[in-house]
């Protein structure tokens, strides 16, 4: 069986920025689909950096903690927005190239929450396809580079990470071993019905990590982005927070801007808040449109956008563009500490993926890319800190059967997604999130999440069994918290202005479920 020193799942920006600083080990990036299907490619925002000369790495902490409802890990924030203009600097000596004037400064953008203009892009509107691509050419040669295969199962004896279980398209089950294992497979997009997240994100890092008895906190807190192409009633892609920052305005169909009176920055509030304002709209049967009149060569600056509209059939001569929120990104996660360990000897986690606190109740916009690169270095010196030891097998693993058993008592995937979309989403009630979590406890009664072999399945059947288990997760976790803070929005409880998160957040573990600490 294949032996490294270190297996990272996953291919978007944290798993390349730690492939990148661990090139001088062996190391092993397994990807379930193509390296370039990920999150992180579909990023049209940027990356949040204080530059600008009447910007401040505090300034940047401040608007961090307020957009994350001071739910947020202080001292991972502190680090998360010190490290930025470094870290930016570091990577254009590289090579990487950024968006500038004639001039060769920076063109600093500003969106949803931020006080200053302080996003950087690269090919406007395409900045996360952009900074994976250039990181992948730093990586790929130094890599081990497993595409169309999936990690299954963590393989874990005695609270000790041995490495992975994977699945091929044929259906072909490998182990690999390693020293250290990082978990870098991004969010849980897929258990919503409308989500900006690319069609591979479901949830598995998290999933896989639950079953191993890892540590699973703050996933009630769930971001759904104001601005979503909505066409027919479907979500189909992502309109980027920068289009507001360049000054486009949210209006209904009788040209009333409605965020101007819900919160002092208006059209630029934090995203639950504006999420929450279109919702709003929506259900009193308002038409929601993103009105971009005022935006002078707007297919110059946003290519992405304009083609995707254009794809759709959307004149944008007419200067309105439909949105509707949709699921974009998860706060919570696999429980880190600031150097990505978790509570499982030799497993680590980053991105998405991993929870460091650094995002509280809802991600400031653009600091998404930001932690993948400053913490994929962050995690990946630590890694370097330590004893790489080939991982001894204290007990023989049995082979994982090849023998595919059949889905019974499991929902569909779009049942799993209703479900979450219908009781447990932007808004949401006691009575709504007690319906998902018995729902989710009828299924539960006959499949055990932490006694199934997952490996039995096939992957299409695996992608629904981890998007069970986040769906349950989410919903439970979301009725056990009674306050209203960031991307939990409970309308039988006020919003919540305790800053000390500590007190606040709750820890979910295999044996002991919703503990405070």
């Amino acid at each position: 069986m294949p032996q490294t020193d270190v297996i990272i799942i996953g291919s978007g920006i944290a798993a390349l920025s730690a492939a990148y600083h661990l090139r001088h080990k062996q190391v092993t990036v397994i990807t379930k689909s193509s390296w370039s299907k990920s999150n992180s490619m579909l990023a049209q925002g940027g990356i949040a950096v204080a530059i600008e000369k009447r910007d401040s790495w505090k300034n940047h902490f401040e608007d961090t903690l307020v957009a994350g409802c001071f739910h947020n890990h202080a001292e991972n924030v502190e680090h998360l927005v010190q490290a930025g203009p470094s870290e930016i600097s570091e990577w254009c000596q590289r090579g990487m190239t950024f968006d500038c004037d004639k001039d060769g400064q920076f063109l600093l953008g500003k969106e949803g929450a931020h006080r200053r203009n302080r996003i950087i892009h690269a090919g406007g509107d395409a900045t996360g396809k952009a900074v994976t691509h250039f990181l992948y050419q730093a990586t790929k040669s130094s890599v081990t580079m497993i595409e169309n295969e999936m990690v299954t199962d963590l393989i874990v004896e005695d609270g000790d990470c041995f490495g992975v279980y994977t699945k091929n398209e044929e259906g072909k089950i490998r182990r690999y071993l390693a020293s250290k294992t990082i978990i870098a497979s991004g969010g849980c997009g897929a258990v919503y019905g409308h989500t900006s997240n690319a069609d591979v994100i479901t949830g598995d890092g998290i999933a896989m990590a639950y079953r191993a008895g890892a540590e699973i906190t703050d996933m009630e807190f769930i971001q759904f982005h104001p601005t979503m192409l909505h066409i027919q009633g479907r979500s189909v892609g992502l309109i980027s927070e920068a289009v507001r920052g360049e000054g486009a305005r949210l209006i209904n169909q009788k040209n009333e801007p409605f965020m101007k009176n819900r919160h002092h920055q208006g059209d630029l509030a934090p995203r639950d808040v504006v999420s929450r304002g279109i919702f709003d709209e929506m259900k009193k049967g308002n038409k929601v449109f993103l009105d971009i009149s005022m935006i002078a060569n707007f297919s110059t600056r946003f290519p992405t956008i304009s083609n995707m509209c254009k794809q759709y059939g959307i004149d944008l001569k007419a200067g309105l563009i439909p949105v509707a929120p949709g699921m974009h990104f998860l706060m919570g996660g696999i429980r880190t500490d600031d150097k990505g360990e978790t509570n499982i000897t030799n497993l680590f986690a980053i991105g998405e993926a991993a929870c460091t606190g650094v995002h509280g109740a809802n991600r400031l916009a653009s600091n998404s890319l930001l932690e993948g690169l400053v913490f994929g270095k962050r995690v990946a010196n630590h890694l370097l800190s330590l004893r790489f030891e080939q991982p001894v097998m204290f007990v023989d693993y049995p082979e994982a059967t090849k023998e595919v058993a059949e889905m019974t008592n499991w929902p569909t995937k779009n049942q799993i997604q209703e479900i979450m979309t219908n009781y447990v989403g932007i808004e949401r009630t006691e009575a709504e999130l007690v319906y998902a979590v018995n729902w989710f406890g009828s299924f539960q009664k006959q499949n055990s999440f932490w006694d199934i072999n997952v490996n039995k399945f096939t992957i299409e059947q695996i992608e629904i069994i981890n998007i069970f288990t986040n769906g349950w997760i989410i919903a439970s976790s979301a009725l056990k918290r009674t306050e209203s803070r960031g991307g939990h929005f409970r309308l039988d409880f006020p919003e919540s202005d305790d800053q000390n998160w500590r007190q606040k957040q709750l820890i979910r573990t295999k044996e002991e479920m919703f503990v405070g600490v």
